[in-house]
């Protein structure tokens, strides 16, 4: 899989610009503001339908601009097909596939598998569980595009319950009386059901992708430490393994509920799901969080991308693989093993500040990013 032809119109800070991409290795070089990131930020949009850079779709927009349109051109088995993508903040987003309209955005999930490693990433190791709950999402979105709509489904009903949950909070705090809590229990059962199908997604990615992230950190790190990950699931209780069975996990999510109905009122909050769980990082016996140095952070962090594409990759899929400004982060030995392990992707589109940031063994094809222009050098 790789990308041919990228066309943005009024996205972040281009009017309007195609890029022409080829297979192999490919460099965007250009100052710092000028635009490079925002190229491949719109390749990774339309693969999750989310920025890596920022939660919400107006910082998309060009100011002055109503709405962004992507347009990327996918190769796929020799096939090629046209994909296109509408952002109009405050409304919903509007998707083609082959200039044929399609039902909703969600349904382009797939016709672009892309892995992108950038700064942000060192988040997964030293931020909070929020940032690895959304790697293993978006990962398994990847991977299986049916979760999106799972995904969605649980967030959903998580909003909707936290609201009932708030109601009634406020209502006993300020003496408003009663709230009626009878559809309580229907959310309960929507929580349950959605949440033990995203539970079982995750328990599953994770239980195939940690021998990739080992091999990957050895690779990275040079044997210099063994990593491990674990899901950390609220459910578990000492010494207990969580099953990935979809109806023990939905019976287990409608116990816990019950348990902590009386928490949740006195909180106004949901207490119980996968949106409260963590992916352990561990180093040897050490947790990654608060122990790996910044060389092993950075490390860590590489890895989990590079398993990502070793595991699409194993798989059956050769994803797009995008190293966002990342060569500047590290040092001269971790950029020429980083360099030797990605040689294998099919394509790779790499931004940089300063060409000889990127070492040689990736230099392709040539891309200058300056003024809202791009031009190709080599």
């Amino acid at each position: 899989m790789r990308v041919r032809r990228l066309e943005l119109t009024d996205f972040r800070s281009y009017p309007q610009v195609a890029v022409d991409f080829e297979a192999g290795p490919s460099v965007l070089v250009g100052p710092n503001g000028h635009g490079k990131t925002n190229l491949v930020e719109a390749l990774g949009y339309l693969a999750q339908l989310a920025s890596h850079r920022v939660a919400a779709d107006a910082p998309l927009v060009r100011a002055g601009a109503e709405r962004a349109v992507i347009r990327a051109v996918i190769v796929h088995d020799g096939r090629e097909l046209l994909v296109e993508l509408e952002i109009v903040p405050g409304k919903a987003n509007r998707a083609r596939l082959n200039r044929s309209p399609a039902s909703r955005p969600r349904d382009i999930l797939g016709a672009l598998k892309l892995v992108m490693f950038a700064p942000e990433d060192l988040s997964l190791v030293r931020g909070e569980p929020a940032e690895r709950r959304r790697f293993l999402d978006d990962l398994l979105v990847t991977r299986l595009p049916r979760f999106a709509g799972v995904r969605a489904d649980y967030d959903r009903v998580v909003k909707q319950r936290n609201a009932l949950l708030r109601t009634a909070y406020l209502a006993r705090k300020t003496g408003g009386g009663s709230t009626d809590l009878r559809t309580l229990d229907v959310w309960d059962a929507h929580l349950a059901r959605h949440g033990a199908e995203l539970l079982a997604g995750r328990l599953e990615l994770v239980d195939v992708l940690a021998p990739y992230v080992e091999k990957a950190y050895d690779a990275v790190s040079q044997g210099k430490g063994a990593a491990r990950m674990a899901y950390r699931c609220g459910l578990a209780e000492d010494g207990d393994d969580v099953t990935a069975d979809r109806g023990v996990l939905s019976a287990r999510l409608l116990a816990a509920l019950a348990k902590s109905r009386a928490d949740e009122l006195a909180r106004g909050s949901t207490l119980v799901g996968p949106h409260r769980d963590d992916l352990a990082l561990r180093l040897g016996e050490l947790p990654a969080k608060g122990y790996a140095s910044h060389g092993e952070s950075w490390s860590y962090a590489l890895a989990l991308r590079l398993a990502s594409f070793d595991m699409l990759r194993a798989e059956g899929t050769q994803p797009v693989l995008v190293l966002d400004d990342v060569f500047a982060e590290l040092d001269a030995d971790r950029r020429e093993r980083l360099a030797e392990l990605v040689g294998k992707a099919g394509q790779v589109l790499a931004t940089c500040a300063v060409a000889s940031d990127v070492p040689e063994s990736l230099h392709g094809a040539r891309y200058d990013v300056a003024g809202g222009e791009v031009r190709r050098v080599r």
